[in-house]
């Protein structure tokens, strides 16, 4: 599933949007109060779904869109006025009021748009990554997106393939064990 940052300037918004979701079965990554701070959670988790509500200070949707678009997938629930003011035509948008079944029913389609964009990895490969992950938290004390992105870094920095890294990861930590 695609992790999900939700972004409000008010803080009542985040609580309820974030609730909403967990009610519905999705995870919410993160809530984010500013642009800046989105920013840096995307960075972060690298992808997924960001749910701005409203528009934040600090940050224009277009330009989120335009920074990151090939990363994550937007969803916008704003007034109309500002839903027409948006340019980027990526964006997805939800007029207010908003009921309940238009965003789950918007996040779930997003869900899916965002799981037919990743890679396929065969079970192998996915259990070997899992294990690199594992074992870089351990070592590390980091989280799993915090290691997922150091596997995914690495990775395209050196021109390989994330599991390729993943298996020499493993191989070099068993030899270290023995």
């Amino acid at each position: 599933m695609a992790r999900i940052v939700i972004a409000s300037a008010a803080e009542e918004n985040r609580a309820k949007l974030s609730q909403l979701l967990a009610s519905s079965g999705f995870t919410v990554f993160r809530c984010c109060a500013s642009g800046s701070e989105l920013r840096r959670t995307i960075n972060e988790c690298e992808d997924g779904i960001v749910v701005l509500m409203g528009v934040l200070p600090d940050c224009k949707p277009d330009e989120l869109q335009w920074d990151y678009g090939n990363r994550i997938q937007i969803l916008l629930i704003a007034k109309p006025l500002v839903l027409e003011s948006c340019e980027a035509l990526e964006i997805f948008r939800l007029p207010l009021p908003l009921s309940s079944q238009a965003l789950i029913g918007a996040v779930q389609m997003l869900n899916q748009l965002h799981q037919m964009r990743l890679p396929r990895r065969a079970g192998t490969e996915k259990e070997t990554v899992e294990q690199a992950k594992r074992l870089l938290m351990k070592q590390h004390g980091i989280t799993e997106p915090e290691a997922h992105r150091a596997l995914q870094q690495y990775a395209m920095n050196h021109g390989l393939k994330m599991a390729d890294y993943a298996a020499q990861i493993l191989k070099s930590s068993k030899g270290t064990e023995e």
